[in-house]
């Protein structure tokens, strides 16, 4: 890879390494034994799948701050926690039918990174599940569980993009915080 076409050749280099490591390293997590023979085995399976399936560079523009990456996780965590709970209350409550919803969520970041990282922190609450991300315009259309009318809709879109605001102030470039702070999450609210 030249350096026009992403990434500088060295930097590169290292990611891959990063990658070969990890993959040795799920590799002797799921036989349960480190042994030679796994991490040799590891080593033979994780350079095939970075030969014949090579992933595509992702440029990283930002910088990690700890005081916003602090107030995602616990932000995350207390919607994992409020989230389990109305879906265990609905899944007991006698009768109930609860209705779902897909909304298209247009994120005001559209780099593959903040597109990956809001669609799995969105995928990991419950009650909330990506169907598909289009990557051209930036768009996560989302499954949202327990929607009762258009207020439910707008308060669902207002927290994705919420999410997205956290992440990109914790692991964005100085542009990209920038942009999310300027545009005001009720941007585009009507279902």
């Amino acid at each position: 890879m030249t350096p026009a076409a992403g990434a500088p050749p060295r930097g590169r280099r290292r990611d891959r390494l990063i990658a070969f490591g990890w993959l040795v390293l799920v590799w002797s997590l799921l036989w349960g034994d480190l042994s030679w023979g796994n991490l040799v085995g590891g080593a033979l399976v994780a350079g095939a799948v970075l030969l014949f399936f090579p992933l595509p560079p992702v440029s990283f523009g930002g910088r990690l701050r700890p005081g916003p990456l602090l107030v995602f996780a616990v932000r995350f965590v207390g919607e994992l926690v409020s989230a389990s709970a109305n879906v265990a209350r609905v899944a007991v409550r006698p009768g109930y039918r609860p209705r779902a919803a897909i909304i298209a969520v247009h994120l005001r970041v559209r780099t593959d990174l903040n597109l990956a990282l809001t669609a799995e922190a969105l995928s990991l609450v419950p009650g909330t599940l990506i169907v598909e991300v289009d990557r051209n315009v930036g768009v996560l259309y989302v499954h949202v569980f327990d929607t009762h009318g258009p207020q439910d809709l707008r308060g669902s879109r207002r927290r994705i993009l919420a999410v997205e605001r956290r992440l990109v102030r914790a692991v964005g470039s100085a542009a990209e915080v920038r942009r999310v702070n300027a545009d005001p999450v009720e941007r585009g609210t009507d279902p």
